[in-house]
């Protein structure tokens, strides 16, 4: 195997350019796709608030667009690469470098060298534009897509444990005394862990200690009776400090603000496995771009040169779709801490690194 991966400087920029317009293409043709579905399944929630139109239609999809992008980035590279890689192979390009005297390594290395340079991009997109929409996107969505909140810390769909019984907000807005909730539920369970009584209200603030709850209405299990109340206090052990801790969303924070995050919620004591595996996730996410072109690989060069080019392609795009299942089923095992973050949120890329890494060097060093 040889060690100068860049042998030609034209070829390395025909190569690199080609693959970084069709990343571009793949991921327009994809948002655009997705885009799509997922204003026909939402454009009727959002003009059903009042007063909602067209423009808050635009407003949804300026907040969305990022969120599709850094999701199905990887997945673009991915499809990129066997585009590029099969068109070279069908125009004997592949035969031409390889009768140059490159290796399969020189042949990939441009479109590893474009692929780490989309990582570096999906990084830096994600730290500032993915995490603010996210943030003002489900505060959006927990408001009813009623009028567009600012970004200023509102979290949506939270849920708190005081004891055995569960307080649970759709929104929370403010900190410290005035923070205040939105169509708020009270689970009391008994000591067994059976609900005994759910009480609703539209907001609850707080009354130090516990939350107040205003114009409630209350359900009782075992009598099946509901009843209206004009102020209940609740949740006598959730101060606002605790809410702040409980109520991280680690989607909505960058990576410096989540480290931060994650030393606030070690300092209290509490458990920290689900923040740290996608604290190492912002890492291992976007560099998933940097493995598609290898896992590919096997679009241009095959196995024992079979001829069967559409196979080839349809096994370089099962290995690219079999990282991101094992990526997530890895990730979900590391929130319910079946694996240590670092192993959760690593293990899939070094596997899978090595995998293809013994594919092109068996079939082709």
């Amino acid at each position: 195997m040889q060690l100068d991966f860049f042998p030609s400087r034209t070829l390395t920029l025909y190569l690199a350019k080609m693959f970084a317009l069709r990343i571009i293409a793949m991921l327009a043709v994809l948002v655009l796709v997705l885009m799509s579905l997922d204003l026909l399944s939402t454009s009727g929630k959002i003009l059903g608030a009042p007063g909602n139109g067209q423009a808050q239609l635009w407003t949804y999809v300026t907040l969305r667009v990022p969120q599709v992008i850094a999701r199905f980035l990887p997945y673009s590279v991915l499809l990129a690469t066997i585009i590029s890689l099969v068109t070279l192979n069908q125009n004997s390009e592949v035969v031409a470098m390889k009768a140059a005297g490159l290796s399969a390594h020189q042949v990939l290395a441009p479109l590893l060298l474009t692929a780490a340079v989309v990582s570096l991009v999906s990084f830096a997109f994600n730290e500032r534009v993915v995490t603010r929409s996210t943030a003002t996107l489900k505060a959006w969505e927990a408001n009813d897509f009623g009028p567009v909140p600012q970004d200023s810390g509102i979290k949506s769909n939270v849920y708190l444990v005081d004891g055995d019984n569960i307080l649970a907000a759709s929104s929370i807005a403010g900190t410290g005394a005035a923070t205040q909730m939105n169509a708020v539920t009270w689970y009391k369970r008994d000591k067994g862990g059976i609900l005994s009584e759910q009480i609703r209200a539209s907001k609850a603030v707080y009354a130090a200690p516990g939350w107040e709850l205003q114009d409630a209405t209350r359900f009782d299990v075992e009598t099946a009776d509901t009843t209206t109340v004009d102020r209940i206090v609740v949740a006598p052990g959730l101060t606002p400090e605790q809410i702040e801790l409980d109520s991280i969303d680690a989607d909505a924070q960058s990576f410096w603000k989540l480290s931060q995050s994650i030393e606030d919620f070690e300092a209290a004591g509490r458990r920290t496995a689900e923040l740290r595996g996608k604290w190492w996730h912002k890492i291992s996410g976007p560099l998933s771009a940097f493995l598609m072109p290898l896992l590919g690989a096997v679009a241009a060069f095959g196995l024992a040169r079979s001829g069967q080019l559409f196979v080839r392609a349809i096994i370089g795009m099962g290995l690219g779709f079999a990282y991101f299942v094992v990526d997530n089923a890895a990730l979900a095992m590391g929130n319910f801490g079946g694996y240590p973050p670092l192993l959760a949120a690593w293990a899939p890329f070094f596997l899978f690194l090595l995998i293809g890494e013994t594919v092109l060097i068996r079939t082709e060093e």
